[in-house]
């Protein structure tokens, strides 16, 4: 289903929708304020491996990121030092993914590889009013294109539709995308180390 939106703004009954697909065990497609992406109940065991395969990822070493709507929201899942929390304070929300090791309440799908997780928080409505009405984190993948595209990243929604449109509920269309995607940076060392140099300048 393509579920157009304006001004970045989703109604009542675009959350309610939304919300029961998620309670359900379905699959979306969203805005992010770098690339559109994929996303799903973090808790889903089924929806989660669902966007790995669509995603071509390797279901025993994933690497998978969430998308919270707050840094305590982010406290809840994985371990930070104080220096760390300064970081995530400074950039977040913002075109960013952090690599933070995480705790025994993160999922255990996310923890079957280095028990690291990325966490986002978006700078754009559409996520944030998500996680508000859901209140719990989503997995996230970025939407890639096909290999043969002159871009990475899939912007145009109804070509979104019409790739995805029979195995994901939900294509939230809110115009055409970026087609950078958020900075990297691994704070799980001694010190932050830039992965991938996307929209986010440090």
């Amino acid at each position: 289903m393509l579920l157009k939106i304006y001004n970045n703004q989703l109604t009542p009954k675009d959350m309610d929708m939304i919300v029961r697909t998620f309670r359900e065990g379905g699959i979306i497609i969203y805005p992010t304020d770098s690339v559109y992406a994929f996303g799903c109940d973090a808790n889903n065991r089924k929806a989660v491996e669902r966007i790995c395969m669509l995603r071509n990822k390797d279901l025993k070493h994933p690497m998978l990121s969430i998308v919270c709507g707050n840094i305590a929201q982010i406290r809840e899942y994985t371990l930070f030092s104080d220096d760390t929390y300064k970081i995530l304070k400074q950039y977040l929300p913002g075109p960013y993914t952090f690599i933070l090791e995480g705790n025994s309440r993160l999922p255990k799908l996310f923890r079957n590889n280095r028990k690291t997780v990325g966490v986002r928080i978006p700078n754009h409505p559409v996520p944030m009013q998500i996680i508000e009405n859901y209140g719990t984190p989503l997995m996230t993948a970025s939407l890639r294109a096909d290999l043969s595209d002159d871009i990475e990243y899939m912007t145009d929604p109804e070509l979104m539709e019409e790739k995805y449109g029979d195995t994901v509920d939900i294509i939230i269309d809110a115009g055409i995308g970026n087609i950078t995607p958020s900075t990297i940076i691994d704070c799980t060392g001694d010190e932050p180390e830039l992965v991938r140099q996307g929209m986010g300048q440090l």
